[in-house]
Order: C-alpha cells, then sequence, then structure tokens
C-alpha cells in the first residue's frame, strides 16, 4: 500500500475505522472481478486502487443508522 495514496484518502475519509471498512470492501470486489473506477498507466495492488477511488470520489460510504431502519 502506497503511503501517499493513503494521506490522501484519509483527507477524504477522516475516520480511519471506516476508511480501513470502505478500503477492505472495495478490495474484497476487485478480488472478485469487479473492474476499476479509474485508470492507471502502472499496475497497481488492489489496496491502492481503493484508496485512488476514494480519492477521486469514485466511491463512497453511507454510515447505517439504526434508529432511521425502524
Amino acid at each position: 500500500m502506497r503511503d501517499d495514496y493513503l494521506l490522501e484518502a484519509q483527507k477524504v475519509i477522516t475516520n480511519p475505522n471506516i476508511l480501513v471498512n470502505v478500503v477492505s470492501r472495495r478490495v474484497k470486489q476487485l478480488n472478485r472481478g469487479m473492474k476499476p473506477l479509474i485508470e492507471s498507466l502502472e499496475r497497481l495492488d488492489p489496496e491502492d486502487i481503493a484508496l485512488r477511488e476514494i480519492i477521486e470520489g469514485k466511491i463512497d460510504y453511507v454510515l447505517w443508522d439504526e434508529k432511521e431502519s425502524a
């Protein structure tokens, strides 16, 4: 995982626990065959692709609120 991508992604998703969960879920999707939402001239690991997608605003997250779902 590239440190520069991690630092930039932390500016977008400031909560480290949420960032880990978003990256982890996206890496699983990429490993299952989903196409990256970004283009890159260099070969990137799935973790770096997920971080770049966050940095470029290609993926987002919504916090689940138990009160709203009731």
